[in-house]
């Protein structure tokens, strides 16, 4: 027995973890329940009602609930199969050798998008019950289908880091496996993840840089997400100093024509696991990596309210964009059409070159739009040909006497609203008051050309 407890790998002191991300503190968190009902409510009064009625879910597939309003950060684990993204999530929270571990092993071992996330007590939550459970932020998942429902799981733990943040474990991606294969659509999944985290995490190890069709494809739908995504070279400590650093330069090289950004993403190189690092490495380094990991989540999870006002805004700028283009199709149309045109045909000419009718151009010349938020043009010719561009009316006939015009009410919800909302966090939680510690309001400009 003495032999098997001295072959058993020492555990590394986890103080670090506990004091970059405040689990010992005992103050109160923040509370936004105020500013999150201000939130509410502008999405409520003045975003969703141009919403619904341009059907821009049916374009983007994505319907925002209350409950994902209110909830927490999202950490997303991507990349391929046994890189150590359990043990990771392991890790961070201290579940090894606990009944509620994610099981790890060297070969594909998570099946399941697993969210981990705080609850009262360790418990294990089907996915159908999750999807059905309206309250939380997870009910739109069941579009996908009963397949992946059965793939889904949630475990919650009493931890004090899930009581700011929830974790998302993906299956590992294999690239010899085609998408019908796992009976549900792996990647429009992933793109649902991936349009609500708040971070990801994409995880690689020394034996797994190659990059194949599956992996191609996820970072494809990683574009536009660049500044939430951090790249882990995990086990970094089974290699000597001069593989890592080829293995570093390959990883690199492997990545580069998937990243096209002029600043490439942040690569932490370190071993997340409970374990000591193998001797003669260069144990500082990692530590130090790792660190520098855990400050990161931890600003996340400290700008969780700024996250989410900006999202929101972000999406009432995308459902305004797509209101103004459904009503310059309409115009159009309305305009090409006389007594004896074909409907159908003047509309198909419309849809196929919408050009030649500067619809997109015409957008461009309305004040806050950028080229760079314009959807794709192909994208309506399928949203048409499921919503006939009769059933719309126009933005002008948009309006009550009560209830005011939806696009004035989306505008003022994108230029002032939602700002104010945005800086009555930022600058010491007090609605309406500015810091003039952060802003510099108080100061007078100094004279740099007057002698003193």
């Amino acid at each position: 027995e003495e032999v098997e407890d001295a072959s058993e790998p020492t555990k590394r002191d986890r103080s670090h973890l506990e004091n970059t991300l405040k689990l010992n503190e005992d103050k109160p968190a923040d509370d936004f329940s105020g500013v999150l009902q201000r939130l509410r409510k502008i999405y409520h009064a003045s975003i969703k009602p141009l919403e619904q009625s341009y059907r821009y879910n049916e374009l983007r597939q994505h319907e925002i609930t209350d409950g994902e309003i209110t909830s927490k950060p999202m950490v997303l684990f991507l990349g391929p199969w046994s890189v150590g993204k359990s043990s990771m999530i392991n890790y961070l929270l201290g579940l090894d050798n606990t009944p509620y571990q994610l099981y790890t092993g060297a070969e594909p071992t998570t099946s399941e998008f697993t969210v981990i996330m705080h609850g009262p007590k360790l418990k294990t939550i089907e996915g159908i019950v999750m999807a059905a459970d309206s309250s939380r932020s997870f009910s739109p998942l069941e579009k996908f289908g009963q397949n992946f429902l059965e793939k889904l799981i949630g475990i919650e733990v009493p931890h004090k880091l899930l009581e700011r943040v929830t974790f998302v474990d993906t299956p590992g991606i294999i690239e010899n496996r085609k998408q019908q294969e796992r009976g549900y659509p792996f990647n429009d999944v992933c793109q649902w993840f991936i349009d609500r985290a708040d971070l990801i995490f994409v995880v690689f190890d020394p034996t797994k840089l190659d990059v194949g069709l599956e992996l191609e494809m996820l970072f494809r739908q990683l574009k536009g997400r660049e500044s939430q995504i951090r790249i882990i070279l995990n086990k970094a400590d089974s290699l000597a100093t001069q593989e890592l650093m080829r293995v570093y330069g390959a990883l690199f090289w492997s990545l580069a024509p998937l990243i096209n950004v002029t600043e490439p993403p942040r690569v932490y190189v370190s071993s997340f696991w409970p374990h000591e690092y193998q001797p003669d490495t260069h144990k500082d380094l990692f530590l130090k990596e790792e660190i520098s990991l855990l400050e990161d989540l931890n600003q996340v999870i400290e700008n969780r309210m700024e996250n989410k006002i900006a999202f929101i805004r972000q999406h009432a700028i995308r459902v305004r964009i797509h209101a103004l283009l459904v009503d310059r199709y309409l115009q159009t149309y309305k305009d090409k059409m006389t007594f004896f045109s074909d409907g159908e045909l003047v509309f198909r000419d419309i849809v196929e070159d919408p050009d030649k009718f500067f619809i997109f151009k015409s957008i461009l010349a309305k004040t806050n739009v950028s080229k760079f938020d314009l959807p794709n043009r192909e994208a309506y010719k399928d949203f048409f040909g499921i919503n006939p561009i009769t059933s719309f009316k126009l933005l002008s006939q948009q309006c009550s006497y009560m209830g005011g015009c939806f696009l004035e009410k989306i505008e003022k919800a994108i230029t002032r609203e939602l700002p104010d909302l945005l800086g009555s966090i930022g600058l010491g939680k007090k609605p309406n008051v500015l810091s003039c510690d952060i802003t510099g309001c108080g100061e007078t400009p100094k004279n740099r050309y007057r002698r003193p």
